[in-house]
C-alpha cells in the first residue's frame, strides 16, 4: 500500500498497520502544520494525535470522488486545529510563546509609528478601529493566517477575517 486512499479504505476495513503507515508518511508534515497553525508545539502534538484518531473513527466516511485523500487527511487536521484555537477554555502560555505574543503587538505598534505622518496609509489605517488595524497588521507586516491572529487575539476565527475583509475594504476607498 502506498497511496493515501488505500490506507483509508484498508483503516475502515481495521487494518492497523494501515493507519501506523499514514502516520508514518504524514505525520511529520502534519505536525508542522498543526505547530505552524497553533504556534505552540504541545497543542500541535494533540492537534495532529487527535487527527489521528479521527481519521481512524471515520475512514469508512472517505469518499474519493469528493476529493483527494491527502486533501481529506490534511482537512481532518486544520478542522481540529481551528477547534482548538476557538476553545476559550484553554490556558495561556506564560513563557517564550507568551513573551513572543507580546514582542509581535509591539512589531505592530512600531510598523504603525514608522509611518509618516502625513501618509495615506497611516490615515486610512488610523481610521479603522484597534482590533482590525491589528489583525490587518499581523496579516500583512507580521505575515500571520488568520487562525494564528485569532488565537493571539483571543478571538473568534470568524470575526478575524470578518475584521480583515472589512478593513482591506476600507482600506482600499480610502486610498482611492
Amino acid at each position: 500500500m502506498t497511496d493515501h486512499a488505500t490506507w483509508i479504505k484498508a483503516c475502515a476495513a481495521g487494518d492497523k498497520s494501515a493507519l501506523q503507515a499514514l502516520m508514518t508518511a504524514e505525520g511529520g508534515r502534519m505536525f508542522g502544520v498543526a505547530q505552524r497553525m497553533l504556534r505552540r508545539i504541545d497543542l500541535a502534538e494533540d492537534a495532529v494525535q487527535d487527527a489521528f484518531v479521527l481519521i481512524w473513527k471515520r475512514s469508512h466516511q472517505f469518499d474519493p470522488s469528493r476529493g483527494s485523500a491527502r486533501g481529506w487527511v490534511y482537512t481532518i487536521l486544520r478542522n481540529r486545529c481551528l477547534t482548538m484555537l476557538r476553545n476559550e477554555d484553554r490556558v495561556q502560555p506564560i513563557g517564550p510563546e507568551a513573551m513572543e505574543s507580546a514582542i509581535n503587538d509591539q512589531d505592530l505598534d512600531t510598523a504603525f509609528d514608522r509611518l509618516d505622518q502625513t501618509d495615506d496609509l497611516r490615515r486610512c489605517l488610523e481610521r479603522l478601529d484597534l482590533q482590525t488595524r491589528r489583525a490587518i497588521l499581523s496579516s500583512y507586516v507580521l505575515g500571520h493566517s488568520h487562525g494564528e491572529i485569532a488565537g493571539r487575539m483571543a478571538a473568534p476565527l470568524g470575526s478575524v477575517k470578518s475584521w480583515v475583509r472589512r478593513g482591506l475594504t476600507k482600506l482600499r476607498e480610502c486610498l482611492s
